[in-house]
């Protein structure tokens, strides 16, 4: 018989179901309809940018990658790369380009992190079964942990993908254990676009779940922004008052912060002026984006510091990104 999971159920769950699910016919319910995935796929397909991370976490080779951003070869970042030994089709980001998908010849497809329509879902169909987000969630709102284990399900590697999923939910614990009076503190993550559009993440966003699971609070006056949970909130220059928080934290992936120096209404917030700001640049900005079982670690490995410095009460000391004219 069929091994019907119910996704809503073992994720709500904190994703501590134990690794069942894993005799294949699966199937896996999703906002779509269901993936019939009817063995042990071999291939294993994303249409995500970030989605090889995972498969390549779990010992498996991506037949495709989306090259999302960073310059990296085959579009993988430090963390990943070394872990690849084979040639994938490479996708253009933000491109489904069906007829490279098809050539890949995969037996699933992975679309947990991607804006995608109900016509481009059937015609991928035509190609493999796609695990799409669960019903009732929106196309960017899983988190880390949450693609990891679909990741994990989907391709016959739950065991594995729980077994780092729960080492790195260790990690975050003895962050937040040895930084208690983080608990209950304001914090949010800023961005200027390319084009010049002043932003924060609400709820919705892994990383601002992140800075949650270290004790952090997201304002609500940022999730009434966010009604529909799309993760992203773009405010006006004169409202600078909603990034009024205890912790501060500028990401940039190209290295150019001058969008954030120029930016004058910061000395109308205390995080600027009481020096509780931190800045990431390239790549804790890519960890954090791409909120992968390797590029977690990565990202960790920097955030605590960083955020020590900018919340002891001294405004001279840091430990971030930050150039010298910040």
């Amino acid at each position: 018989m069929k091994n019907v999971v119910w996704l809503n159920v073992a994720l709500a769950a904190g994703l501590t179901t134990p690794a069942i699910g894993q005799d294949f016919p699966l199937e896996i319910p999703h906002k779509f309809g269901t993936a019939v995935i009817p063995a042990e796929p071999a291939r294993v397909a994303t249409v995500d940018g970030n989605g090889a991370d995972n498969i390549l976490a779990l010992g498996l080779q991506p037949a495709t990658i989306e090259v999302w951003y960073g310059g990296y070869e085959n579009g993988l970042w430090p963390w990943a790369a070394p872990l690849l030994t084979t040639e994938p089709v490479l996708l253009e980001r933000g491109v489904l380009d069906f007829e490279a998908i098809a050539k890949s010849n995969p037996d699933v497809i992975l679309s947990l992190y991607n804006a995608m329509t109900p016509e481009e879902y059937q015609k991928l169909t035509q190609i493999a079964p796609v695990v799409a987000v669960p019903e009732g969630r929106s196309d960017w709102s899983l988190t880390w942990d949450e693609r990891a284990y679909l990741t994990g399900l989907a391709s016959g590697n739950l065991a594995q993908a729980e077994a780092e999923i729960s080492e790195i939910h260790d990690q975050i614990s003895q962050i937040a254990s040895r930084n208690p009076d983080w608990a209950g503190k304001t914090a949010l993550i800023g961005w200027i676009s390319r084009g010049g559009e002043l932003g924060v993440y609400s709820s919705a966003d892994a990383r601002q779940q992140l800075l949650e699971q270290f004790g952090f609070v997201t304002p609500a006056e940022i999730d009434a922004l966010d009604p529909e949970g799309e993760a992203s909130v773009t405010i006006s220059r004169e409202r600078i008052d909603l990034m009024d928080v205890d912790l501060l934290i500028w990401i940039d992936g190209d290295g150019d912060v001058s969008p954030i120096l120029d930016l004058d209404v910061r000395a109308f917030i205390k995080p600027h002026t009481e020096g509780r700001e931190v800045i990431f640049t390239k790549e804790v900005t890519g960890a954090l984006s791409y909120g992968s079982l390797l590029s977690m670690p990565f990202a960790l490995g920097r955030m605590e510091a960083a955020i020590a410095s900018a919340l002891d009460g001294d405004p001279a000391t840091h430990a971030d990104d930050r150039p010298d004219n910040w």
